[in-house]
């Protein structure tokens, strides 16, 4: 029902701005006209029924006085569109004679759909109404409010000498405060949050009152992306982002579903040894236009999208298929790493998909690390997510903390969680052979991980020289650039055959000074 009820005020607000203004009236001779003239008595009586009941729809019936001066949302009192884009269009034909210029911001409700499905479709549309309010007064008497569709707000700021980034970000968060206070309906405090995007007049070499409130919207997108209460600023880079983000929301369920997104694998060898230890699998996205995408850029949408758990089951059952490959071809490959979000280990039904999937493949527990976030072992407070951990060391899987020192896991939930191995976080690592600061940070790590009798492991190292001074100071093993890049199964195997045949005493690069 929310959801209708929201169309039914986006189709009443199109269709205000579409017969708001005088256009309308100044072409009804025409269309009389030509109407009798093409189809005669009949098409003179669509129109004459046709023209009131829509105009009734979109409310344009409410007020007094002509349609174009009165186009007003209904339920909020404000403007439309149009009338904002008209302001815009009137500061920017003289900002060149006044030197006053404007900007244009865009709000949305977070969340407004389960609001409305919380409290009543009453409830949401007083706290649409209040919302106007408060908007109005926390802005100047110059300043623009207009109602967009749905729960958007739109606002464009009356003529100013000056703005800049730093000014419609104190602005926004003025107008995220204003809105932060408890509304007040049928005597429980309700609490609502706004997302902001914002777009200054010199973001685009083209702009136009039409334009100028749209690049608001889409910087409001991007926002909304990046959760409740987030502000952004409007910038061509951050529009190619968002187109790209709708053209990878769009792509990614069939691009699980097809084979597009596979793991990759990046080695992990022994200090001490020189010898392979393990792979980690890192999910990559073959798309058929776009070439090879990163996590990073097609994990927001699995987010979004609520796929994570997908992804996690095509990224282990490949896993799994590479190890018992290597296996086939006579290679010793210990166990490999993949990674699980908190939305995987609140499934209670985790571990016995791991298990199924380790019987499918013919491979003992052991063999499998389970790669979890520092930061998802220090803040968890989920008693599902605490069980899955604990069956999985029960099952016999390994538990890798990765980004270790990014978070704040205490020693005890290290021991809690029975974790195996700390993975150190890159941003420790960049520069240790010539920083000292770093190095000292990454030697008191290794020993704290030495008195625990739990392994470590340096990722990220990228040059022979930070391989060098961590087998110095004790770190177990390495992974990153400077033994090599992830790669597809299909180049793993002459990758190990190549990695072991050039094993030799060379290939230990600096021992642990004794």
């Amino acid at each position: 029902m929310a959801g209708i009820s929201q169309n039914i005020r986006t189709l009443q607000n199109r269709l205000r701005a579409l017969l708001s203004g005088p256009q309308t009236f100044a072409f009804l001779p025409a269309l009389t006209l030509g109407g009798y003239w093409f189809g005669g008595e009949g098409v003179l009586l669509f129109l004459a029924l046709a023209f009131p009941a829509a105009f009734a729809v979109a409310g344009l019936f409410s007020g007094t006085g002509p349609a174009w001066s009165a186009a007003r949302d209904r339920e909020t009192e404000l403007h439309l569109r149009g009338s904002a884009e008209k302001a815009i269009r009137e500061i920017l034909a003289t900002e060149n004679i006044t030197g006053m210029t404007t900007a244009a911001i865009a709000i949305a409700l977070d969340d407004f759909d389960t609001l409305e499905r919380q409290y009543g479709t009453k409830a949401a549309s007083t706290i649409m109404k209040q919302t106007a309010g408060r908007l109005i007064t926390t802005l100047r008497e110059a300043d623009k409010v207009v109602r967009l569709d749905g729960s958007r707000f739109g606002i464009v700021l009356g003529p100013v000498r000056r703005a800049d980034l730093e000014t419609l970000i104190q602005l926004s968060a003025r107008l995220q405060a204003a809105i932060a206070e408890p509304f007040s309906i049928d005597a429980t405090r309700v609490f609502v949050t706004i997302s902001v995007g914002f777009c200054l007049t010199g973001r685009d070499p083209v702009v136009s009152g039409g334009s100028l409130l749209e690049f608001a919207e889409r910087a409001l997108e991007i926002a909304q992306i990046n959760g409740s209460g987030s502000i952004r600023s409007y910038s061509p880079e951050s529009n190619r982002r968002v187109k790209v983000q709708s053209v990878l929301r769009r792509d990614v369920s069939t691009a699980l579903d097809t084979g597009q997104i596979i793991p990759w694998f990046q080695p992990q060898i022994s200090t001490r040894t020189g010898k392979i230890t393990g792979f980690e699998a890192l999910a990559r996205w073959a798309h058929p236009e776009r070439g090879l995408i990163l996590p990073g850029d097609f994990l927001p949408a699995i987010d979004e999208l609520g796929l994570q758990e997908r992804l996690s089951e095509v990224i282990l059952s490949g896993s799994l298929s590479a190890l018992r490959q290597w296996d086939k071809s006579g290679f010793n490959i210990p166990n490999i790493a993949v990674n699980f979000a908190s939305a995987d280990l609140s499934n209670p039904k985790l571990c016995e998909k791991i298990c199924w999937e380790l019987d499918r493949y013919e491979l003992t527990p052991e063999r499998l690390c389970v790669e979890i976030l520092e930061n998802v072992v220090a803040d968890s407070q989920d008693d599902m997510i605490v069980r899955s951990i604990q069956q999985l060391v029960e099952m016999g899987c390994k538990v890798d903390l990765d980004d270790f020192g990014t978070g704040h896991a205490s020693i005890a939930n290290i021991r809690r969680f029975a974790v195996h191995r700390i993975k150190i976080d890159r941003s420790f690592i960049t520069r240790i052979d010539r920083d000292i600061e770093q190095k000292n940070m990454v030697a008191a790590i290794l020993t704290m991980a030495d008195r625990l009798q739990i392994e470590s492991l340096a990722e990220g190292v990228e040059t022979i020289e930070e391989h060098a001074t961590l087998t110095q100071l004790g770190c177990g093993h390495v992974q990153g650039f400077s033994i090599a890049k992830p790669m597809p199964y299909a180049k793993t195997e002459a990758w190990i055959s190549l990695f072991n045949s050039k094993q030799t005493d060379a290939a230990k690069i600096g021992q642990k000074a004794s």
